[in-house]
């Protein structure tokens, strides 16, 4: 793939690639943010190989606070589930990745899938900007969605009668309550893209749509799920 000076210099204007990673999500990045890993950071990492430029981590614990790195200029690129909130401030490749987002609930809880949530008097807890909380707060119409730091920390600390999450810290949280149980059928499909500013030119969101498509058809983002052990997500089909 050839990469013409124009993309380099409107995608990397500080002389160096900026990606904005997000910690918080520890199926796509791992580590601190001294030394950020996983599927998130080897993109970014493949992105400023091709442009020919470094690559500068900018972490966080939070989708909502990669988001707005990307919205204020502290960011050149981000990874994020592609949400119609964000799509009027983020252009969007396709995804590179999905995962799931499951329901906990106390072990004797009536819920047995996804549908019986939405009922009146049905709190469910939330990570406050997560894509989860974005999605259910555009399609449950009885069920209330209580936000805080976490998901589980909400649910716990306030009794509430569903937690929402990422599957396999979801999983790990009951295995570690017997008090509680993962509702096991998703009630969402996280698709995860890269994504860049709205005002890009076009030509730039060219480049990170097909070296995305790229990486996952010669197996790079296989191969780095696998090296960082998130076999929880799966590469997202042909875009």
């Amino acid at each position: 793939m050839i990469v013409s000076g124009e993309v380099v210099r409107d995608l990397a204007s500080t002389g160096v690639l900026r990606a904005s990673i997000n910690l918080g999500n520890p199926v796509l990045a791992q580590g601190t943010p001294d030394a950020p890993s996983g599927v998130t950071v080897d993109i970014a990492r493949e992105v400023g190989a091709r442009l020919g430029v470094a690559v500068e981590f900018v972490c966080f614990d939070a989708a909502r606070k990669s988001f707005e790195a990307l919205t204020s200029g502290q960011a050149d690129i981000c990874f994020l589930a592609v949400e119609p909130v964000r799509e009027s401030e983020v252009a969007f490749t396709a995804p590179y990745a999905v995962i799931e987002a499951v329901y906990v609930v106390p072990v004797d809880s009536p819920i047995g899938s996804p549908d019986d949530v939405d009922r009146p008097g049905v709190r469910v807890g939330v990570k406050r900007g997560s894509a989860y909380d974005l999605f259910l707060s555009r399609t449950l119409e009885q069920a209330e969605v209580v936000r805080g730091e976490e998901g589980v920390q909400v649910f716990r600390a306030d009794g509430l009668e569903v937690g929402a999450g990422i599957r396999q810290p979801m999983a790990d949280y009951a295995a570690a309550d017997p008090g509680v149980r993962v509702v096991d059928e998703a009630f969402m499909q996280i698709k995860q893209a890269v994504g860049t500013r709205r005002d890009r030119d076009p030509q730039t969101v060219r480049f990170l749509h097909d070296l995305v498509e790229e990486l996952k058809a010669s197996g790079f983002v296989a191969e780095s799920l696998r090296r960082s052990g998130r076999l929880d997500a799966t590469v997202a089909p042909a875009g």
